[in-house]
């Protein structure tokens, strides 16, 4: 099962902002809310007190033995009683209850049965004037002004957040184009005139960090192409006694013997051309500078082979465009993979227009799992999960090529698809 990818900075930021904008918007809006209901209550007070003096006044212009009957005035929003010194309701507001709202005439403020009651002298004979607004319309009055203030606050706190999270993502801005110089960034270059100047104080380190791994790998691999050049010599001296030996043994050897040895000169020749190709494949960067394309025959690239216990059939006339020797230093390995692993009968075939060959054989072949696992790990370049040098070989020329080596699906046996890129 793969590994869940790691998590985004951006995503986590903008998250934490989120929820930083969420708990701020509510926290401002409790503290609003706090605040304005205190103030609320005091408006709405003002209102009743104001409301009491007002309808004091109406009453004191009416003549007292002029009876009006009740519930002909009305108060929007609130509701007024109009009380005698016995506690007889003589007017009121179709809103306010019949009964007074205090037994006993008083004035001031006062909750009474989900009512807020103000209470105001009327007169010299005792009566008091009630104006009262019930406490659901109060807390619903608080609730408005909550509510607009919650929402208010958390609407700046999400254009806020909105503002945040495209500032992170124009601040990461300088850690893509990093990394899009990085994979351009080709091994023989500088690193530092790859990478370019630092945009962001917080790169500066990593800057650093991966101009001296460029340097430590610009180490190394002079070190393998000076390996790979020592290594040439060491193997081209002797392979060059050897046919010098051979040489001067087929001019004094016996007629019976001088065509073995001939024979046997010109496949120490075919060896000289092909460590050199190999040579020459690993000690450049990609492979490419020691490629000598050209065509190439099938059937003439068999012959040239050494001989396996195999029946090697090979699509006669076909041609390949490629460079020989790397071509038949890969087939060299792919046949003895094939032979390793049980196969006694091995087709060649040219496909695709002449860049693609064809192996299949007859072996035990491998199971479809591990078909998988090795055609991903070579479309990695992950060598070492290959199992061995002959996959990674072939793999290896192909790309020189400008291809790569494929292991198509086959019914039987093994496949391998040797593509060897564009002519």
């Amino acid at each position: 099962m793969p590994a869940p990818p790691p998590p985004s900075i951006a995503a986590r930021l903008a998250r934490a902002v989120l929820g930083w904008a969420l708990a701020w918007g509510l926290a401002v809006g409790l503290a609003v809310w706090l605040a304005a209901s205190y103030e609320v209550d005091e408006l709405l007070d003002e209102a009743l007190r104001s409301s009491a003096e007002f309808m004091t006044a109406l009453a004191a212009e009416h003549d007292e033995a002029v009876a009006l009957p009740v519930g002909t005035v009305a108060v929007e929003h609130f509701a007024w009683q109009l009380v005698a010194a016995d506690g007889r309701v003589l007017r009121r507001s179709q809103r306010a209850p019949e009964q007074a709202w205090h037994a006993t005439p008083r004035t001031g403020f006062a909750n009474v049965a989900g009512w807020r009651v103000y209470g105001l002298l009327a007169g010299g004979d005792g009566r008091v004037l009630y104006a009262a607004q019930t406490r659901a319309e109060r807390n619903e009055a608080r609730a408005e002004v909550a509510l607009g203030a919650v929402l208010a606050a958390l609407t700046v706190g999400l254009l806020g957040q909105l503002w945040l999270r495209a500032r992170v993502r124009q601040e990461l801005q300088p850690l893509q184009r990093l990394s899009q110089r990085l994979a351009a960034w080709q091994a023989p270059q500088g690193a530092a005139a790859a990478l370019g100047a630092p945009e962001r104080a917080e790169l500066i380190p990593v800057h650093a960090a991966l101009e001296d791994l460029a340097a430590r790998l610009a180490t190394r691999l002079a070190s393998e192409q000076a390996f790979s050049a020592h290594a040439a010599h060491a193997l081209r001296t002797p392979l060059a006694g050897i046919d010098a030996q051979l040489a001067v043994a087929a001019r004094t050897a016996p007629p019976e013997l001088a065509e073995r040895l001939v024979r046997v000169r010109g496949a120490a020749a075919r060896l000289q051309h092909v460590v050199a190709a190999l040579l020459g494949l690993f000690r450049s960067a990609d492979g490419t500078a020691a490629l000598q394309r050209g065509p190439v025959r099938l059937d003439e690239l068999v012959q040239r082979l050494p001989p396996f216990a195999l029946a090697l059939q090979a699509a006669p006339g076909a041609t390949l465009d490629a460079d020989a020797d790397l071509l038949a230093a890969a087939l060299l390995n792919l046949l003895d993979n094939a032979q390793r692993h049980g196969a006694r009968t091995v087709h060649l075939a040219v496909g695709e227009h002449g860049r693609v060959l064809q192996l299949r054989d007859d072996g035990r072949g491998i199971e479809p799992a591990r078909r998988a696992a090795l055609a991903q790990a070579l479309a990695e370049e992950r060598y070492a999960d290959t199992g061995g040098l002959g996959l990674m070989l072939a793999d290896r020329v192909a790309r020189a090529h400008g291809g790569r080596l494929r292991l198509p699906e086959v019914a039987a046996g093994f496949g391998a698809d040797l593509d060897l890129g564009p002519r």
